[in-house]
Formats: structure tokens, sequence, C-alpha cells
């Protein structure tokens, strides 16, 4: 086996005296074999054994695909009117009789848990492999990095489409779709994320819906967008100003700039994720923002854009080379102004080291 991913996973599997692991969230898929594909309400599996080689499974139609992905195994489909579970207990069968199995717990649902029980009876599906996929995922590769990177300038072009865009009474979604449009014509297959744009005081709801709220001079303008670039995400924030704001809502920016840039430089090699959480997070309490700050303060990303790890208060996850998060401190506050500024990056023996270089001083329009 020449993938040195299911080589590490396989492993794992004759330590745990497992016959075999089935993978069913499509993120786990991509990442191990290199065949990208979200088949909604279809079943898409990955299935890998101790003793044996692995094997895709997933829709008839998307067979030809995983196999001009590179991925060099077989590779089985199933028609829509079949019995997917049962079909796909036939291929496990074919290669083992093993009893024991992996599973993603966090990911298989109650339904599709019992159907694949139903189908395979005398095998026991409790051990959880998800932690260990997420430790193989948590230190990225310097190839990986690179990738990273790649879509970091992609992003960061992003930025310079949006903000170009702003102007008396476009609308959020104006702007949003201008942005992927101009994004897609240059050749960025898609983004990582529905990008997000907001205006004014609907940007104090920090998980709020780009909308067709207008824009108007004495408003800020948040944006929070990411791409997939050679199969890899990136993922950012900036707020900008649209003509003079009020004292006040640069005052809420320069704490939230503040906070991003303490944690952003203080972040080292050894520190755990919550003392991160930490060095910004006081910064904005000692403001007294402290209660509008309420999300943790990054997550990890790589070929999908939300991953292990949490950043986050209490969290004693110790910062490691190759780790790849975000750091997006934010203050929101109802009816008033929301600022968030966010960017990724990798730890490095010198510190963190973002993807993105979209300047964080407030910038007018």
């Amino acid at each position: 086996m020449t993938n040195q991913k299911l080589t590490t996973l396989t492993q794992w599997l004759t330590d745990q005296q497992l016959d075999g692991a089935i993978l069913t969230n499509f993120h786990s898929v991509a990442y191990l074999s290199g065949f990208e594909s979200d088949p909604m309400e279809r079943v898409l599996a990955l299935v890998i054994f101790a003793d044996h080689e692995p094997f895709l499974f997933g829709p008839a139609l998307e067979v030809n695909s995983m196999k001009a992905s590179g991925w060099t195994y077989p590779a089985y489909g199933y028609d829509d009117q079949e019995n997917p579970w049962a079909k796909l207990a036939q291929h496990i069968r074919a290669q083992s009789h093993g009893t024991a199995f992996a599973i993603e717990a966090d990911n298989l649902t109650v339904t599709r848990y019992n159907a694949l029980q139903t189908a395979l009876p005398d095998v026991t599906l409790q051990e959880d492999i998800t932690a260990e996929i997420n430790r193989l995922r948590l230190i990225k590769t310097p190839d990986e990095i690179q990738h990273m990177l790649a879509a970091g300038r992609d992003a960061d072009r992003a930025f310079e489409i949006g903000f170009a865009a702003l102007a008396e009474g476009v609308t959020e979604l104006g702007v949003a779709a201008k942005l992927e449009y101009e994004l897609k014509l240059s050749g960025v297959p898609g983004m990582s994320f529905d990008t997000l744009v907001q205006f004014g005081a609907h940007a104090a709801d920090p998980h709020g819906a780009t909308s067709s709220r207008q824009l108007h001079a004495g408003e800020m303008a948040l944006f929070d967008l990411g791409t997939m670039t050679e199969g890899y995400a990136s993922d950012a924030t900036r707020t900008v100003a649209f003509g003079p704001i009020s004292d006040q809502a640069k005052a809420i920016y320069d704490v939230t700039l503040e906070a991003q840039l303490a944690a952003q430089s203080q972040a080292k090699i050894g520190m755990t994720a919550g003392e991160l959480d930490a060095i910004a997070r006081d910064i904005i309490t000692k403001a007294g923002y402290g209660d509008y700050f309420v999300h943790r303060l990054g997550h990890g990303l790589g070929a999908s854009v939300h991953e292990y790890p949490s950043i986050m208060a209490g969290s004693d996850l110790v910062l490691q080379e190759g780790m790849v998060f975000s750091i997006e401190p934010g203050i929101y506050i109802p009816d008033v102004a929301g600022v968030r500024i966010e960017d990724s990056g990798y730890m490095s023996p010198d510190g963190f080291v973002p993807f993105t270089h979209t300047p964080k001083t407030l910038q007018q329009f």
C-alpha cells in the first residue's frame, strides 16, 4: 500500500485488533483517497482493512470519477434502486469475514448505523476511528502547507475584488456574487464555504447569512470568505469602513485588531490552545467587550474548512509545528456593529505564519 495515510490507519487497525474500518464522512474519503464528492443523500464510503486492500464505494454514476481521481484500488458502485448497505456489505464480505470494524461515530447517523448493522449482523461496529483520523490530519505536510498558501493568495484576491465592489446602495448578495463570479472567471473552482458579506449592524450577527441588505455611508462591511485551491481551504475575515464611521465603531475595530495581532504574534509552539485563546480574550474583556466575544478564537482547517482542533478556552491541546488553524476574534454588539478579523496560518518554529496578507489596519472605501 503506497498511500502513507492509509498505511498509518491500517497499522492502527492492527494495533487495535480490528479487522477494518468503514468511513462515511465525505471529507475523510477525500482526504484519504483523493476522490472528492459530496454524495448528499446517497452513500459514499471508503473501506480499509487490516490485511486486505481498501476500496471505494458509492453511487454508480461516480465510479468513473473515482477511478479518474488517481485512486489505484478497486471502486464499486450501486444503482439508485439498489440497497446500498446490502451491496456494501457484499463487497466487504468478498474480502473479509472479520467481525470487528471501526466507524466514524460523529458522522454516521442512527438510521445509517442501523442499516449498516442490519447488512452486517455479525459485525461489531463500536470502535470510533474519528480521533485517529483527526490526529492524522492535525499536522500538515510541507506539500499541504504549500497548497494552503496558494488558497490564501486566492482569498487575498477575493478581498480585493469585494472591496472594489463596495458602493452606496449595493447589496450584500450583489457584492458576494461579483466576488465569486470574478474568482471563477480567473480559474478558482469554488469557495470553501458560502461567502459571508454583512453590512452595518447586520455584522453583529456572527452566524448570519448574506442578505439583500443595502450598504450606506458610515457603515462597516464584514467579509468572511475562503476558496478551495488545489484541494485545500482558505478562510479569512476582514472588516472595512465605507466612508467615515462612528467613534464607537472605530473603538470596537481597534480592540478587535489589537486582540488578533496579539494572538497572532504571541502564538508559539508549546503553548496550549487555551492559552492562545486567552491572549485575545483578555484584551477584549479588559476593554469592556468580553460579553460580546461569543465564540472560540479559532478552528483547524485543511482539506476541509472546519476541522480539528478548536482553539478555545479550556483546551490543553499543545500547539505543534505544522498545525494549521484560524485566529479570528470578534466583537458583536446588537443593533450597533460587528467586527471580526481573521487569518488562518500554520505553526512554524518562528511562530504563526498566516496564509493571507490583506492589510488589517482599518481601510476606508
